[in-house]
Formats: C-alpha cells, sequence, structure tokens
C-alpha cells in the first residue's frame, strides 16, 4: 500500500463550533496528499445535518451523515467507518485543522505492510493566546493534545490519540469498531480512552500489527477558553480515571494500564521536579505546575478507583452502553452504488482477559 486513498472522518455535534467545523474541512481539502472524501457525521443534531448538508451539497468529495449509532463520539465514528470508501480511515477532530503534509505522513507510514495504524502530533492553540502558567505539558492529554512523556520522532507505540489518527480499513475488520460504551457524549462528563481500548484490542487481534506516531502529521487543536480552567482540569483528570478503569476491565490492567504506569512513576515525578525547581529560580508558575501535576494524578486515581468499583458491582466493563452496536449496511447519505460491509463490533467475550 504505497498510495492508500485515504477517507477522513470529522464527527461534529453542536453549530457552537461551525465556524470550527468548517475550518477542519478546508485543512483537508488542502492537504498535499488528496483525501479520496471528507465524511463528516453528525451526532444526533438534525438542524447541524441539515445545515452541513446545504453548506457542502455543491462540494465533491464531502459527505454529511447523520450518526446511525447511539449518541456520543465512538458511534460516530463507526459511522463514518462504514460509510468510508478509503483503505485508510483518518479522524480529525472538528476544532482541529490539519498542517498541509497531514495525510501524506500517515500515507509514508502504511509502506509498512506491518502498520495497521498511524497517530500524529497534535498542537494545543489556547484561546486566551498562551499557555496558562500553571498549566502542565505532562497533560496537555487533558485538552486532547500531545503531551510531554511521549518519544519524540516516528515511533511504535501502544495507542494512537483519536483526534489525530488513522487505521488501515482491515484494522476494523479484524478487531471491531470503537466500543460504544466508552469515551465523550457531546459536553456532557468528558470520558475518553476510546482509542486506547480499540488500539489494545487491535493488537490482541492481530498479533503482528505495528501501530506508529509520526510527530510530523501535525495538527492544531483549538482550546477554548473553559478548558484553560484549573475547574476543568480537576474534572478531566478524575474523567479519565473513569475511562481508564472501563479499559482495565475489558482489556486487563496488564495492557490497559501498561503506559500508564511509566507515566505516573518517571513523566509525573520529573515534571513536579521541573516545576519546584523553577519556583525555587523564581520562575513564573512552577509551584503551580508542580501542584497541578500532583492534583491531576491524585484526580485520575479517584476516579480510577470510582470506576473499578462501579465496574465491579455491576458485573460489566463498559455500562454506559451495550458493547455490541450493530452498523448500517449503508449509513444515511452514503452513494447507493457502493454499500459497504458493516463493521464488526468489538466481541464482549474475546476482549476480557
Amino acid at each position: 500500500m504505497t498510495d492508500p486513498g485515504i477517507s477522513v472522518v470529522i464527527c461534529a455535534y453542536t453549530e457552537e463550533r461551525w465556524e470550527d467545523v468548517l475550518a477542519a474541512v478546508s485543512s483537508v481539502r488542502a492537504q498535499s496528499y488528496p483525501a479520496l472524501e471528507t465524511l463528516l457525521v453528525v451526532d444526533h443534531n438534525p438542524a447541524l445535518t441539515d445545515r452541513l448538508a446545504r453548506e457542502y451539497e455543491r462540494t465533491d468529495g464531502v459527505r454529511v451523515l447523520p450518526n446511525a449509532g447511539p449518541r456520543g463520539l465512538s458511534a460516530g465514528r463507526n459511522t463514518g467507518i462504514a460509510a468510508a470508501r478509503g483503505e485508510v480511515i483518518a479522524f480529525l477532530d472538528d476544532d482541529a485543522v490539519a498542517e498541509r503534509d497531514w495525510l501524506r505522513r500517515f500515507a509514508e507510514g502504511y509502506a509498512d505492510p506491518r502498520v495497521v495504524a498511524v497517530g500524529g502530533r497534535t498542537e494545543p492553540v489556547w484561546a486566551s493566546g498562551r499557555r496558562p502558567a500553571w498549566f502542565p505539558e505532562e497533560f496537555d492529554w487533558v485538552v486532547g493534545c500531545t503531551y510531554r512523556g511521549l518519544p519524540p520522532g516516528r515511533v511504535r507505540v501502544r495507542n494512537v490519540l483519536g483526534g489525530n489518527a488513522s487505521f488501515r480499513r482491515t484494522a476494523f475488520e479484524a478487531a471491531g469498531g470503537f466500543a460504544t460504551g466508552i469515551g465523550r457524549d457531546g459536553d456532557r462528563r468528558p470520558l475518553g480512552c476510546e482509542e486506547t481500548e480499540l488500539c489494545i484490542r487491535l493488537a490482541r487481534a492481530l498479533p503482528g500489527a505495528v501501530l506508529i506516531v509520526d510527530d510530523r502529521a501535525v495538527i492544531h487543536h483549538r482550546v477554548p477558553a473553559p478548558r484553560e480552567r484549573f475547574a476543568y482540569f480537576r474534572t478531566r483528570t478524575y474523567a479519565e480515571g473513569l475511562s481508564k478503569a472501563l479499559v482495565a476491565r475489558s482489556v486487563g490492567a496488564d495492557k490497559g494500564l501498561e503506559s500508564e504506569r511509566r507515566y505516573a512513576t518517571r513523566v509525573l515525578p520529573a515534571g513536579v521536579a521541573r516545576g519546584v525547581r523553577d519556583a525555587l529560580l523564581g520562575r513564573p508558575g512552577g509551584a503551580g505546575r508542580a501542584g497541578a501535576i500532583v492534583a491531576g494524578l491524585l484526580g485520575a486515581a479517584g476516579g480510577y478507583a470510582v470506576g473499578a468499583l462501579r465496574a465491579r458491582r455491576r458485573g460489566t466493563a463498559f455500562p454506559a452502553a451495550p458493547i455490541r452496536t450493530p452498523l448500517p449496511d449503508r449509513c444515511p447519505g452514503g452513494p447507493p452504488e457502493q454499500p459497504r460491509t458493516p463493521v464488526p463490533a468489538p466481541d464482549a467475550g474475546s476482549a476480557h482477559e
């Protein structure tokens, strides 16, 4: 696959991000490696679906689809997978813009037949114009961005980050789609980890599979003002702990927390040490960053403990929604001449240790 056709899926849910969505689509259409198509999947918002359909009704290569599954990002992505025609399916957040060579870097990764997923680097665009002094780079994942502690360059990873990622179609045929009991549901509690669970499940389905991140595949992700505040930071870290508990329950703690152990025992202590050093040297934000790292770790640990207890009581890995989500043979709005084979949903039995 030296020159794969790439379908790009952008999931949207609110008209408040109208200009962001238009910018995301424009960035895809400006790629040096042209996308085969861009699929805009709208999450149970008929008004936004109609408005986007009118906006792009005369634009070749852009299709607007309603989410064919339950509400939430995972089902929206599954809708895009089922409708896509590309050999590779890439995902871009609706409030992000991709640099011109984004898809080219993805395509280069698939020259190696062992590679089944390629991710990239996500840079924050702060609403205030600059990073809050107290906000540690080690926690940039809180705002959906690449964080300090990830290795630079083009490296093999356990999982890619869902807002800037791509997968071979065969990956979904082997492992199924995104589990709908994990991840975001609009503006409700900011859960996550759906891509982590999928990637671990994918590695089990295809033992020789390779997943990589190429930090030259860059997107710029908008961080709105409310997410620059400590209240969101605290909520998001707690929600991440809840999500990690679901992942660990599904795929086992060994794999589900493999990267997190290194992060918590090496990356975060080093971050605290830098913050304390900066505070002693009189540099702005040092004490705040050190304190935020400790608070973030405690918040995630607390969320994990609560999530693990809930999962044990309910006897299921994904209490929020059934893991088996039937996907349509052809999503509404898809071309009638090219129906797609349904993407299999995750197997609840094989996903557990």
